[in-house]
């Protein structure tokens, strides 16, 4: 009786649309996603997950990210999706829990860039103290994504402050956490071949964590409104709370929290720093009284160590934003009609 060998499969080295069919190779893809995730992940593979919170107020956002490049220097798209939705949660005021996490993929990209996308979930849910629950997965033909795109949903308990742009109003200080426009200018830095993402690294971090420190440490009421910086940049937001306070605020060019060869690169780009996208810095507008010791609570967090108070909302009854430039001179700074730069995020 002839004996054939048994075949040895191979590794499969990049995503196949059989990975999305629902069959063999699917339910692998997914068995390899939960086996990477590990104890962050709280799933059990049904139709939906059942939790338990331990309030009656809960905070709820959802997010889809596109990157490119999907990988950079000190970090990726799948540590940008958790950020982001962490970050979400938090400035709301709510204590981020539970996580989503929803893949579409591109037919050909390397498996090796999606493990380490994946590592990067579990490492960045580890960091910011969220579970994933829930996630889905599907796969496109060739040249029908960028390789990777992803969308999530969070929920956060609410159990001490509520922040809200509704409450911003004359004589607040705005803080910033830390440097703005890194993130943009490492990017675009490496898809253009600039140099700058060696010494300029994107910001991005979970910052739940320096947010409780917040609320742990200062009354309520004292902080009245929180932003992360993202799309849009600094510019984005104060035009935002603008229009919601119909207040003027007015910021000092001088005090901004730029890093010199960011403000390089952006100058030599054509390019003002306050539109930039950003993923771990803060716009925090505070009551006077309380600012200087909210900026120590800050500055004594690695993730707040170059927070500034770099403004305040005025009593001038009308929705704009000015800005204090380097020559003392007082200009208006417009909402931007489009991008600036071309996407990166």
């Amino acid at each position: 009786m002839n004996r054939h060998p048994t075949q040895v499969e191979r590794p499969i080295e990049k995503i196949v649309l059989d990975h999305g069919t629902g069959a063999r190779l699917s339910r692998e893809l997914v068995e390899k996603i939960a086996a990477i995730l590990g104890d962050t992940y709280l799933g059990t593979m049904e139709d939906s997950a059942l939790l338990t919170l331990p309030c009656q107020h809960i905070a709820f956002t959802t997010d889809s990210f596109v990157v490119t490049p999907f990988i950079f220097g000190n970090g990726d798209i799948g540590k940008i999706a958790v950020c982001g939705t962490v970050n979400d949660l938090a400035v709301s005021g709510a204590r981020p829990l539970y996580l989503t996490l929803s893949l579409i993929i591109e037919a050909g990209m390397l498996m090796s860039d999606f493990d380490t996308i994946i590592k990067s979930v579990r490492d960045t849910a580890i960091a910011a103290g969220i579970k994933i629950v829930a996630g889905d997965t599907k796969v496109v033909g060739k040249g029908e994504a960028d390789r990777i795109f992803i969308n999530t949903a969070g929920v956060g308990v609410i159990e001490n402050n509520v922040f809200s742009i509704k409450n911003v109003r004359p004589g607040q200080k705005i803080i910033l956490s830390g440097y703005i426009g890194n993130h943009s200018i490492h990017l675009l830095s490496m898809r253009e071949g600039l140099g700058f993402e060696r010494n300029i690294l994107s910001d991005c971090a979970p910052l739940n964590h320096l947010i409780q420190r917040l609320v742990d440490s200062i009354p309520a009421g004292k902080i009245a409104s929180m932003r992360d910086v993202t799309r849009g940049g600094l510019s984005a937001v104060l035009h935002e709370h603008a229009r919601a306070a119909n207040h003027e605020i007015r910021c000092d060019r001088r005090a901004l929290p730029i890093q010199p060869e960011a403000a390089m690169a952006a100058d030599m780009l054509g390019v003002d720093v306050i539109n930039l996208a950003n993923e771990g810095c803060l716009c925090l507008f505070v009551e006077p009284d309380i600012a200087e010791k909210i900026l120590m609570l800050l500055q004594a967090h690695p993730l707040g160590q170059k927070a500034a108070i770099v403004g305040e909302v005025m009593p001038v009854p009308k929705a704009k934003v000015c800005m204090i430039e380097a020559d003392g001179t007082l200009t208006t700074i417009e909402e931007l009609y489009g991008a600036e730069l071309p996407r990166l995020c």
